[in-house]
């Protein structure tokens, strides 16, 4: 019986692909648990199909994160803060980086992927990296304001 893999199995092989295994063991362990289904044409084309429509979003995806990256390098994000004898009133936060990215440059960014070690208490400018996955990074220009 020739089965799909459709996770990583130990001691047989890993994910995509297709292996001839006894049919007791690829009916009754194999395709009972999820771990593989029955290599039929149809099966095997959809699969192919699933894996073509992932690495094109991926693409896709990682020309996205490229062209922000493009754009937060070529801008500086500037944050206003209320002034105070010794820099500003507060601090600027990764949360308070997030939000000026996405209001001036309308790029969505997680706050959990900026890398700001702690938070930002003096007026000036700060280079912070900003982290977007598949290894894209930003280096983007904060310039903190007092008013």
């Amino acid at each position: 019986m020739k089965v799909l893999l459709i996770k990583d199995v130990k001691s047989l092989g890993k994910k995509g692909e297709i292996k001839e295994v006894k049919d007791g063991y690829g009916q009754n362990f194999l395709i009972a648990k999820g771990m593989a289904k029955l290599a039929t044409p149809d099966v095997v084309a959809k699969w192919k199909a699933e894996q073509e429509e992932k690495a094109k979003e991926l693409a896709d995806e990682v020309e996205r994160f490229t062209k922000e990256k493009k754009i937060l390098e070529e801008n500086k994000i500037v944050i206003t803060k209320k002034s105070a004898p010794v820099g500003i009133q507060g601090s600027v936060k990764k949360d308070d980086i997030a939000k000026a990215i996405e209001d001036r440059l309308n790029i969505t960014v997680d706050k959990k992927h900026v890398e700001l070690k702690k938070a930002i208490k003096t007026t000036g400018e700060f280079k912070i990296d900003v982290k977007f996955g598949h290894g894209i990074h930003a280096i983007v220009t904060v310039e903190v304001v007092g008013e």
